[in-house]
């Protein structure tokens, strides 16, 4: 053990360097990785229903507010036995909204791809949840992420107005063409100007409705 390492006994892990004991980095970064597999889910449910939820055939995300689910941040091991019951996770979906300082969005990333490595490497079934912001966080994004895979993109409040539409437009067209996925999974709407291309490529794109879009059809 080294000297700094030694120096550190006893102290408190704030850091939640325990999630990244075992993972393997990619950038400049050091973004943990998530290796992919084609998974392709046939259910959603939150992670704030899943902890009350036995419909284990669900894949647990974390599209929904980031107060009902920093909890997971400051405790994953409490999580842990609940979130191996389901089929899988999709990694958590901290937000990245453009007019956040970079290096905030930065270290959202990195908190997402920590949990997702170390999940997996509980022997959760994890999908990466790909997350931007403006262009400055597309590449970053990708970090981590195995190509010809699946992955996970939320539109959801992504869409409300013409510049959202053009970064999730932009967005989608650089993690598409950089990571080459064989499946996508869409959480909101897919605009078909935006996804149907994709599909012409021969991308399976899973879309599932948010939960708000099911509440206002009285789901």
């Amino acid at each position: 053990m080294s000297k700094v390492n030694r120096l550190r006994e006893g102290c408190k892990d704030v850091f939640k360097a325990f999630l990244v004991k075992d993972a393997k980095y990619e950038g400049y970064l050091e973004i943990p990785i998530i290796y992919g597999g084609l998974y392709r889910p046939a259910k959603l449910i939150e992670f704030s229903k899943a902890l009350s939820s036995q419909d284990y055939t669900c894949w647990v995300h974390f599209y929904e507010d980031d107060a009902s689910f920093e909890r997971i941040w400051r405790n994953p091991n409490k999580y842990l036995p609940t979130l191996k019951k389901f089929a899988g996770v999709i990694s958590p979906d901290f937000s990245l909204y453009r007019d956040m300082p970079l290096v905030m969005q930065l270290w959202n990333i990195y908190r997402s791809h920590a949990i997702g490595s170390w999940l997996q490497n509980n022997g959760v079934n994890v999908i990466p949840n790909i997350r931007f912001g403006d262009e400055r966080t597309f590449d970053n994004c990708c970090c981590g992420v195995s190509h010809s895979s699946t992955i996970a993109i939320g539109t959801h409040g992504c869409i409300k107005n013409k510049i959202d539409r053009f970064y999730l437009s932009a967005g989608v067209e650089w993690i598409i063409n950089k990571l080459e996925p064989k499946i996508v999974v869409i959480y909101g709407q897919a605009p078909a100007e935006i996804f149907d291309k994709f599909k012409t490529q021969g991308i399976t794109i899973l879309q599932f409705d948010s939960s708000f879009a099911k509440s206002r059809r009285g789901e």
